[in-house]
């Protein structure tokens, strides 16, 4: 895995080098094209963004510092030359939730060569947006970002904010690395995951920071060669493998390496998750190493029964097979008593799940820390505390601990 992972940073590194080195030929200043402070800037953006693209040289589209209201804006390729989007501005979109009744706040597709850069803010202002979803008068409410079909592509120095639904969606991307992202929402904004990846290959999520309301990150179907390194999450449901299996056709998720993280007041750490009952699927070639958990609820869960809504039908097994999975060197503290859950299913076991060094404390007065395992036999090595899948840790997990979202 080392060896991956400085194979991934020398092309970072060069990717990133390259765009330094190209001279910026084109500069598009938004407010060249009508955009002024505190107003809707969507069509100056989108004027700039048409320049830019029929240029032959690399172009930067400059949003300067300030705030401004933006409406939707879509962003779309193939164009020219590389862009580089330079936000150094607080962007904030309108409040109320019914405002985008169609897709994202900001897209950006089929580009080669981009970059998001600047230093500024997306403002969601999801607050409404959150209550309106809360009294279920709300169903589809737009994602902050939308990244679809990017390819050798960097997104850096942004912050997004209070996102009425996902911070962003990343789908069909190869070669797309986030650096220096940040996300912030607080921990009751409910279904604001930080990153949602799927369908993508070769995308890196690095030396970031995720405070939100759901998964910091999470990975779903036809994920290939992800690397989380150096990421920061709490509050937050975690990083999370899935849900995976309640749709037909999910393709395999195959190589996710999270390294060096650390989680904080979250309600889960690392996580595999699968629906019951559910299609078949595959999740393999899976690393969780070298992570810090502190004050978490659940820090290392495989969920084969998961079901936060308690409306699945629990008697039928999930068909998403789990294989080739390492846990390696997590320590820290837990908030629960059950500071492993390995709940594998029963009609498709886990299989080759290697487990080492575990050192995970509770101080509740229920007792020092525990595991619970189901249809698993992991490879142990080094230390483990608290036991894992040893004959007294068999029993089944409590509730709680499958039951976060």
């Amino acid at each position: 895995m080392d060896m991956k992972l400085k194979l991934v940073y020398f092309g970072l590194g060069v990717l990133f080098l390259a765009h330094l080195g190209e001279s910026q030929n084109a500069t598009f200043d938004v407010t060249k094209y009508g955009a002024n402070a505190n107003a809707d800037i969507s069509e100056a953006v989108v004027k700039a963004f048409k320049e830019a693209c029929a240029s032959t040289s690399p172009s930067t589209i400059v949003i300067p510092k300030g705030t401004f209201q933006m409406n939707q804006v879509k962003l779309e390729g193939p164009c020219k030359g590389p862009i580089e989007l330079q936000i150094q501005a607080m962007l904030k979109a309108p409040s109320d939730p019914n405002a985008i009744k169609v897709g994202e706040w900001l897209t950006v597709n089929k580009l080669e060569f981009f970059t998001m850069s600047g230093g500024g803010t997306l403002d969601g202002q999801g607050k409404a947006a959150w209550e309106c979803k809360q009294s279920k008068k709300c169903t589809k409410l737009p994602n902050n970002l939308s990244f679809n079909s990017l390819t050798n592509s960097i997104i850096k120095d942004i912050t997004t904010l209070d996102s009425k639904s996902f911070h962003v969606n990343v789908n069909q991307c190869k070669n797309l690395t986030f650096i220096n992202f940040n996300v912030s929402a607080p921990a009751n904004s409910p279904n604001t995951d930080g990153i949602h990846v799927a369908r993508a290959s070769s995308v890196n999520i690095t030396q970031s920071s995720f405070s939100t309301g759901d998964d910091c990150i999470s990975i779903g179907d036809e994920t290939e060669q992800l690397y989380i390194t150096k990421v920061t999450c709490g509050p937050g449901h975690g990083i999370s493998v899935g849900s995976l299996g309640k749709n037909t056709g999910e393709k395999p998720v195959v190589g996710v390496f999270v390294k060096n993280c650390t989680f904080t007041s979250t309600d889960n750490g690392v996580r595999i998750k699968t629906w019951p009952a559910s299609h078949p699927g595959v999740v393999s070639d899976i690393h969780f190493e070298d992570i810090i958990v502190q004050n978490v609820s659940n820090p290392i869960v495989i969920d084969q029964v998961y079901c936060p809504s308690g409306q699945c039908n629990k008697d039928l097994p999930s068909q998403v097979k789990i294989s080739k999975v390492s846990i390696q060197n997590i320590k820290g503290t837990s908030r629960t008593q059950n500071a492993v859950t390995l709940l594998c299913s029963k009609g498709s076991p886990c299989e080759g799940v290697e487990v080492g060094d575990i050192d995970i404390s509770y101080s509740g007065k229920e007792g020092p820390a525990k595991s619970s395992c189901e249809n698993i036999k992991p490879s142990l090595k080094g230390k483990q505390i608290p036991a894992v899948c040893s004959a007294a840790a068999d029993a089944p997990a409590p509730a709680a601990a499958a039951a976060a979202s």
